[in-house]
């Protein structure tokens, strides 16, 4: 009790922004499927500076979580087409440096400080940073992680920031490439939004991103308890 009450204390606003980042996309993107429902045609035909005001506004709903990132692969495919890649890719990483930067601010690396307290899981961490380019890559893979508490986490972390833009944009192109060709083809976006037809090798696909990613994570957290574990067994010979 001591332990949670220590975590509360020093750490709220760091786990309060990680709650409202995992109930903030079911809000969201209910909320703007209901507007796209009502309004088709709302995206249709944009300019071209309507269409980087677009990319502003997906990157800046992504990075706090109001719209999930598949939502925004499956929108941006139908209404923009293959010629939107580009914008919603570089919409991608603008999110994740803008939820990078957020989270550096709130949580001011109290969340590491707090595990002065817990050498070995301090020790875990440690090591879990000397392998931040697989950890960025495998939570990114992973089309059932959230995004931005992803982005929480890592940044919480103090990864490298360079290698956490470059590894994230990396790692989410291969769930939302497919998602973004689905949206390229669908005929309605309710439809579209409401279920996906993604067919047995999509499903298959998806089945196998997120197996990577837990296998993957597994390990390299059990690769570093042991690194960290024999690290301070040696400190005490």
């Amino acid at each position: 009790m001591a332990f949670l009450r220590e975590l509360f204390q020093k750490n709220a606003s760091t786990l309060l922004s990680m709650f409202l980042l995992v109930a903030l996309p079911v809000v969201g993107s209910s909320s703007l499927s209901y507007v796209l429902y009502r309004n088709q045609a709302l995206l249709e035909h944009l300019t071209l500076g309507q269409s980087l005001i677009y990319f502003g506004i997906i990157a800046f709903t992504m990075a706090f979580a109001i719209t999930p990132t598949t939502f925004v692969a499956l929108v941006t495919g139908f209404y923009l087409g293959w010629a939107g890649l580009p914008g919603m890719v570089l919409a991608y990483a603008l999110a994740a440096l803008v939820g990078y930067q957020i989270a550096t601010s709130l949580d001011h690396g109290k969340m590491l400080q707090f595990l002065h307290h817990f050498p070995k899981a301090e020790a875990v961490m440690r090591e879990l940073k000397h392998d931040s380019w697989q950890l960025i890559i495998l939570t990114r893979i992973s089309p059932v992680l959230p995004f931005a508490l992803m982005t929480f986490v890592l940044a919480v972390m103090r990864v490298d920031r360079r290698r956490f833009l470059l590894a994230s944009v990396i790692g989410m192109l291969p769930r939302s490439l497919f998602f973004y060709w689905l949206g390229t083809k669908a005929q309605d976006v309710f439809s579209l939004l409401k279920d996906p037809d993604t067919g047995t090798a999509g499903k298959l696909l998806v089945i196998g991103l997120v197996a990577v990613s837990l296998f993957g994570l597994y390990f390299l957290f059990n690769r570093a308890l042991k690194r960290a574990l024999s690290g301070s067994a040696n400190k005490k010979q």
